[in-house]
C-alpha cells in the first residue's frame, strides 16, 4: 500500500521546487528505471507491480496493486513501475569535444529528445541557461528513455560561460540567415547553440556568438517558418560528427 504521506511526497516531485528541496525526482516505466538503477543512480524507493522484479531490497520496494500505480503516476496509462531516486551530483564540463547548449528550451519533450540525440552522437555535456526546462522533470525523463544517465546536464549562466568559452573555441548558433550547414567546414572541439522553440537565440546570447549556421530549406512553396529544435538538433549534430 502507498501512504498518504508517499503519496504526497511523490505528487510533490512534479513541482521544481519540490525537487530541489528534496534533492529527488521521479522515474517511470521498466527501461527508465533499470537504466537508472543499472547506472548506479541512488534509489530511494521503488513502486512495482512486479515483485522481484528488479532486485530492489524490500525496505526501498513497495509492491502495490495497478490501482494504486495509477493514483500515484504522472502518465495518462501508467506503467508497471515507479521510481524515486536522488538527484545526482553533475560532473565538471569538460572542455574536450563538442558541447552542446540549450537557450531557454521549454518543452519537457524537447529537452528529453535532445539529450537522447546527446546520447546518440557522444555529446558528453549539455549545458542549460537557467530558463531551459528542469532536466529531472517527469516529462523530461520519461523522454530521455534512460539517456540521462549518459549525458551531463548542467545548468549554468549562458551567457557567462559562452563569454568564456568564445576566446578558445568557436560558438556556433542556428539562425535563419546563417550560412548554409552543408557548405561549412565544422570543427571537432565547438559549442553549438540552439534556441527557444519560438523566438530562437536570444539578442543577449547572440552576442556570445562568433559563427552563425543555418539548415537551408528546399521545399518549393517554403512557407514552413522553421524547424523544431529537436529536429534541428539531430540535424547539426549529424552534420557535425560527419566530418
Amino acid at each position: 500500500m502507498v501512504s498518504k504521506n508517499q503519496k504526497k511526497l511523490i505528487k510533490s516531485l512534479y513541482q521544481k521546487k519540490y525537487r530541489k528541496q528534496h534533492g529527488l525526482f521521479v522515474a517511470e516505466g521498466k527501461k527508465v528505471v533499470k537504466e537508472l538503477l543499472d547506472a548506479g543512480i541512488k534509489l530511494h524507493s521503488l513502486f512495482t507491480i512486479d515483485d522481484g522484479a528488479f532486485g530492489v531490497s524490500g525496505e526501498q520496494q513497495y509492491v502495490i496493486t495497478e490501482d494504486e500505480l495509477k493514483l500515484i503516476s504522472f502518465l495518462t496509462t501508467a506503467q508497471t513501475v515507479l521510481g524515486i531516486f536522488y538527484i545526482p551530483i553533475n560532473d565538471k564540463i569538460s572542455n574536450d569535444g563538442l558541447v552542446l547548449a540549450l537557450d531557454d528550451v521549454r518543452d519537457p519533450g524537447n529537452l528529453g529528445t535532445i539529450i537522447r540525440l546527446c546520447d546518440w552522437f557522444g555529446i558528453q555535456n549539455l549545458v542549460c541557461s537557467l530558463q531551459t526546462v528542469d532536466c529531472f522533470n517527469p516529462k523530461v525523463i520519461q523522454a530521455t528513455m534512460g539517456s540521462i544517465t549518459r549525458v551531463n546536464v548542467s545548468y549554468v549562466d549562458l551567457e557567462e560561460f559562452l563569454l568564456e568559452k568564445k576566446s578558445s573555441v568557436a560558438v556556433y548558433g542556428t539562425f535563419m540567415n546563417g550560412a548554409n550547414i552543408y557548405n561549412e567546414q565544422l570543427p571537432k572541439q565547438a559549442v553549438i547553440v540552439m534556441g527557444n522553440e519560438a523566438s530562437g537565440i536570444s539578442k543577449n546570447i547572440e552576442n556570445c556568438i562568433n559563427s552563425r549556421i543555418t539548415i537551408p530549406q528546399f521545399g518549393a512553396i517554403q512557407k514552413t517558418e522553421s524547424l523544431n529544435v529537436a529536429t534541428a538538433t539531430a540535424i547539426v549534430l549529424s552534420e557535425f560528427k560527419r566530418f
